[in-house]
């Protein structure tokens, strides 16, 4: 689908085209493709930026979800796709992307311009579980911007009491005081 916000190289102009748009300071790179510079960055074009990432078969998750749904501010350097097929897919063969190849449930996803993204609280359970320090970072930021999410992605990890390093994660979101 051709947006009017949105440019991928090959669609309506080439590369070097969207590469000079952005030196006359036209177009600003988001996610796989480009957006005008005077138009404003939201949940859905972000999400639509990584259509060619995701593709079907898989999901955004962790900082890649939490850049779509607002919770960080700044587009990850490395994007992370986990497979929300029932059957396996071949990850896309490009640099900057991490995968990850147990399914995420249905019940997990929600879908934004047509790419699936983890959910909010899942999103947020997933930050708080990593051992990654800029990972619980944004988690924290995120939770006490939103008290509301805190108090979904605890009740989350209530629903899911075996989940991976979920005592990790519930740590985390207890440290931010919202029940």
């Amino acid at each position: 689908m051709v947006s009017p916000f949105l440019y991928f190289p090959g669609e309506r102009l080439s590369l070097a085209e969207l590469t000079a748009a952005c030196l006359d300071g036209l177009l600003t790179p988001i996610g796989e493709g480009f957006m005008p510079a005077d138009a404003v960055e939201t949940s859905w074009m972000r999400a639509r930026s990584l259509a060619p990432l995701v593709g079907a078969k898989w999901a955004a998750v962790r900082s890649s979800a939490a850049w779509i749904h607002g919770g960080a501010g700044l587009e990850p350097a490395r994007h992370h796709l986990q497979r929300a097929s029932a059957e396996r897919a071949r990850p896309p063969r490009t640099t900057g992307v991490a995968t990850h190849d147990v399914r995420i449930a249905p019940a997990d996803v929600v879908t934004i311009a047509g790419v699936l993204v983890a959910s909010p609280e899942r999103t947020l359970v997933d930050l708080a579980r990593s051992g990654n320090d800029a990972d619980v970072a944004v988690a924290r930021a995120w939770g006490l911007a939103e008290p509301r999410l805190v108090g979904e992605a605890r009740r989350w990890l209530g629903r899911h009491p075996r989940f991976p390093f979920g005592r990790r994660a519930d740590e985390v979101l207890r440290t931010l005081g919202v029940e």
